[in-house]
């Protein structure tokens, strides 16, 4: 299977390239999303790219903006991306990867749900007893679901720079106070809903994150990917014990390549070796197939 690092859209006017998304302008109301092969780890854009993995989010994407429609409006507009290009090489590009959306204004913060104590939330309660400086009952173990799910949000950094954890009260000052509320009660009743769903699949959604933007009339949508193995980290339940990281069907697996390379994380990222970025895409469409059924 061929792999897309970068597209290269001539029927369109080219706006913007972040770490794993084209963005191109479609007409005044609507952007077309390309969802590329690329591979970002601890905010480095990988030099290989995963065969296939565009397709992936996008069809777990799309599986999920259908299922959680109820909960909030997404930003899909119902357009066919290939419908929008003008040459066989650009539909090629934009075939089962593409998002044809509405222009909408993103919010300034990343939306992160936590439903486990893991990763850097488990790093921080180790040291302070709370994650993100919401304090949590002493006893907690790595991997132990977390007595209610937390909204953690965090600022968007730039390609190559990090995203900083925030306060809630620092969102209110970002997005204003009644729609950071907007925001957090959003985030927590789409991470619940599809939570729950996943127990049924056989995958524990440990945490992920989301992101929102508005409309001229400041209407609260859901826009990005959403609940994909780039955005979340996707547990085997049947695998899953506390006091352990379970294994995982994200991207985990090459962080964890990544982490013992002795690579000190800053640019460039070194190549990933061919059997690591097969696991990699293997454990992307396992996801896909367990969560969505195809």
């Amino acid at each position: 299977m061929s792999a897309l690092h970068e597209s290269n859209l001539t029927s369109l006017k080219f706006l913007h390239r972040g770490k794993v998304r084209d963005l191109y302008e479609v007409d005044a109301d609507h952007l077309l999303i390309v969802q590329t092969d690329r591979l970002s780890a601890f905010d480095v854009i990988l030099p290989n790219p995963i065969p296939g993995k565009g397709e992936v989010l996008t069809a777990v994407s799309n599986f999920w903006f259908k299922k959680l429609g109820g909960v909030i409006p997404n930003h899909l507009s119902g357009i066919d991306p290939e419908s929008v290009v003008k040459t066989e090489a650009d539909r090629a590009q934009v075939r089962g990867r593409s998002f044809v959306t509405k222009k909408l204004k993103p919010l300034p913060i990343e939306a992160i749900v936590r439903g486990y104590l893991v990763g850097s939330g488990w790093k921080d309660y180790k040291k302070t007893g709370a994650v993100c400086g919401i304090q949590l009952p002493a006893g907690l173990q790595e991997a132990q679901k977390l007595p209610q799910a937390l909204f953690t949000p965090s600022t968007k950094a730039a390609v190559g720079d990090h995203d900083e954890n925030i306060s809630f009260d620092e969102a209110k000052k970002l997005l204003g106070a009644e729609m950071a509320e907007k925001v957090k009660a959003a985030t927590l009743a789409l991470y619940t809903q599809a939570a729950d769903y996943a127990l049924t699949r056989g995958i524990i959604i440990a945490d992920t994150k989301f992101e929102f933007g508005t409309d001229a009339a400041g209407t609260l949508y859901l826009i990005d990917e959403a609940l994909t193995p780039d955005s979340s980290r996707f547990w085997p339940a049947d695998q899953y014990k506390v006091g352990s990281n379970p294994p995982s069907f994200d991207k985990q697996f090459v962080r964890d390549w990544l982490e013992s390379s002795g690579w000190n994380k800053q640019p460039p990222a070194p190549q990933v070796p061919v059997d690591v970025l097969q696991k990699t895409a293997d454990k992307y469409r396992e996801a896909q197939r367990l969560l969505t059924g195809v």
